[in-house]
């Protein structure tokens, strides 16, 4: 997701933006994040095309709106590419045979009767290559899709644990929470602790995709431990943990266009 940064000089006395409000200039609609770490301004257009505006913390509105003003060109520019590159997510039916990615690798669906008398199953589980939907649950389009985005989340949760010590050491970065959930639009994302290292989510949906683009995800949150935005600094560190970022992040846009992200035929 392309992103800029400028540090305009800030009016004193003016508004200050909140955490998670919205800025509305001319015409563009802005979500805003604030960190308690940055010193700049920053946008990113996000893989839906909407607009995040990154401030630091008591950012004035008048410094915000200059600053969206003073990017109109490079937003424009941006959104035209992002169009250019629109995504290409397919739909999927949840039908028996239908073929769905976990690491990579292709696993059919497989429609099964889960009546036992003995201890009740997952909805969804993975056996001998096949991931198992109940039968119960794939009568329901919205329970199954549901109840696939929750175990790709477990089964990623799972084996991120165990993937993020090494990346985090690589990294020379503190080990921080991991959470795996539906991020909307984007990968992942790093939030700052107030008690602790902090917090990596991840999109359920990641996980289809090969371990070495999943590693990449995890190291670019990572890098995000030590450095806001996605600036020289940025790029030099997590350049220096894994040499092959840039190639990685452009297998991560044309491959992660084709991720199912959830949505229905």
């Amino acid at each position: 997701m392309p992103t800029r940064f400028l540090d305009p000089a800030s009016p004193l006395g003016e508004p200050a933006l909140t955490e998670d409000g919205s800025l509305v200039v001319d015409g563009w609609e802005l979500r805003v994040r604030i960190s308690l770490r940055r010193r700049r301004l920053g946008l990113t257009i996000e893989r839906d095309r909407s607009l995040t505006l990154h401030v630091p913390k008591g950012c004035e509105v008048r410094r915000a709106e200059d600053f969206v003003r003073s990017s109109a060109g490079w937003i424009e520019a941006k959104a035209r590419l992002s169009e250019e590159r629109r995504q290409l997510h397919p739909t999927r039916s949840l039908r028996d045979g239908e073929i769905h990615r976990y690491l990579g690798r292709d696993h059919r669906l497989l429609i099964v009767d889960d009546t036992s008398d003995e201890a009740p199953v997952p909805a969804v589980r993975l056996v001998a290559g096949r991931l198992r939907l109940d039968s119960a649950v794939a009568a329901d389009p919205m329970l199954a899709r549901k109840a696939i985005a929750d175990w790709y989340s477990r089964a990623g949760q799972h084996w991120t644990r165990r993937r993020l010590q090494p990346w985090a050491a690589r990294m020379d970065v503190p080990e921080p929470t991991v959470r795996v959930r539906d991020l909307g639009h984007r990968w992942g994302s790093y939030r700052v602790g107030a008690a602790d290292n902090g917090v990596i989510s991840l999109h359920w949906a990641v996980f289809q995709l090969p371990i070495h683009l999943v590693d990449y995800v995890v190291a670019h949150e990572l890098a995000h431990v030590r450095v806001t935005g996605h600036g020289p600094e940025y790029w030099r560190l997590l350049g220096r943990a894994l040499p092959e970022c840039r190639r990685l992040k452009t297998e991560l846009d044309e491959l992660g266009r084709r991720a199912w992200m959830g949505d229905l035929a």
